[in-house]
């Protein structure tokens, strides 16, 4: 398991550096260095003259090689915190250069699962974009969604555009003062130019070493066992970072869950398995599930006809919600067959008992859809999508 897990990981990082790089190798073609390039644009040469010298000081106060050939950077949203860490040598251990303050939060903890629904991120992401002429001063954006992502979160709308940026507000990105970004910004793109395209960034609800954090995510994931499961296996990461100071080789399975190479998957029993298993919807007992289609599963009408469809879902379901509840985001799993037929519905977030048998029941009324296709052959492919239930 962990050869095959590293092996995967090696072409992993190949195609992830390539995807980062190749951008900005053609951007900066006609010149000598990625640095070189950052300084024909005003705010990255102006935080360079300010900073430059502040940085290497605080370094060799630290005991430091400046620049840093590698960095790592972590964030925790309950703790609002980012750290940098740095080292120059492949093989030696990560040291903490400095932790900022997170300037503000966005939505709650857990994962991002869909546009607009103002989450921050959780999980494993690397920078892929450097924009110096932010609408927020400067930015670091981040490849969300990543792979797990992709199956996890909203199929048609997962939503896009993280950054770690500047101006201090946010509507679901990492915001830092200027001040601050400045220093992140610098750092980043010395790495990059050092020859590390692949920069990790990995977020994580809470810091799993903090008692106070800890308890608030128990209790927050108390009744929600998705969320439960989804965090336990960031805080295997965690624990191996903590452990190390080396980076963890993490992968996504199947089912878009994360994997931690040499951490064990914690089990966690769901308490209310037995109740939830007392209504039976239609299922098939589909074997194979296509990862990678060459088409996508096709809604009749296409997908403005499936927004549609879903707005009027949404619409009519307005009547089940709770006393005092005026809207709510359903995230439903289901599987897109070979012959077109939508079926084996799962509510994965936002589930309630008032709801979600009436909803599946509607769902299962779908019209037939055109199956995914890999090389030609129709195949099943799941799909997940949020339905909004809203009264007007």
């Amino acid at each position: 398991m962990n050869s095959i897990l590293r092996n995967l990981a090696v072409i992993f990082v190949m195609m992830i550096g390539f995807e980062a790089g190749s951008l900005a190798q053609n951007s900066v073609a006609s010149y000598t260095s990625f640095i070189d390039y950052q300084k024909t644009f005003a705010r990255p040469s102006e935080a360079l003259k300010r900073k430059e010298d502040t940085l290497m000081k605080q370094f060799e106060a630290k005991r430091l090689t400046y620049p840093a050939k590698y960095i790592y950077i972590r964030s925790f949203k309950y703790d609002s915190q980012l750290e940098v860490w740095v080292k120059n040598e492949i093989k030696e251990p990560f040291r903490l250069f400095k932790t900022y303050k997170v300037c503000a939060l966005a939505g709650s903890l857990g994962p991002k699962r869909m546009r607009d629904d103002y989450q921050v991120p959780e999980g494993f992401y690397y920078i892929n974009e450097f924009n110096p002429k932010s609408n927020y001063y400067l930015s670091l954006g981040l490849n969300y969604p990543n792979a797990s992502d992709r199956m996890l979160s909203d199929t048609y709308q997962p939503g896009g555009d993280i950054y770690i940026h500047g101006s201090c507000v946010t509507v679901g990105c990492i915001p830092l003062t200027d001040n601050q970004i400045d220093e992140l910004y610098i750092l980043a793109a010395h790495a990059k130019d050092m020859g590390q395209d692949f920069i990790p960034v990995h977020i994580f609800p809470i810091r799993y070493n903090v008692k106070r954090s800890v308890a608030f995510l128990n209790n927050l994931t108390k009744d929600d066992i998705e969320l439960k499961r989804f965090s336990s296996r960031l805080e295997g990461a965690f624990d191996y970072f903590e452990k190390y100071h080396q980076l963890p080789v993490i992968m996504t399975d199947q089912k878009g869950e994360y994997l931690v190479d040499e951490v064990p998957v914690k089990t966690i029993k769901d308490p209310n398995a037995v109740k939830k298993a007392t209504v039976k919807h239609k299922e098939r007992n589909i074997t194979t599930l296509a990862n990678s289609v060459h088409q996508w599963p096709q809604f009749p009408g296409g997908g403005e006809a499936f927004m549609e469809y879903l707005k009027k879902l949404g619409s009519e379901m307005s009547s089940y919600l709770p006393d005092g509840v005026k809207k709510a985001f359903v995230q439903v799993e289901f599987v897109v067959d070979t012959d077109g037929t939508p079926v084996n519905f799962k509510v994965l977030k936002g589930s309630n008992e008032g709801y979600n048998d009436e909803l599946i029941e509607r769902m299962e009324k779908m019209p037939t859809w055109q199956p995914a296709l890999l090389n030609d052959k129709p195949v099943a492919k799941k799909m997940v999508q949020t339905v909004t239930i809203e009264a007007f």
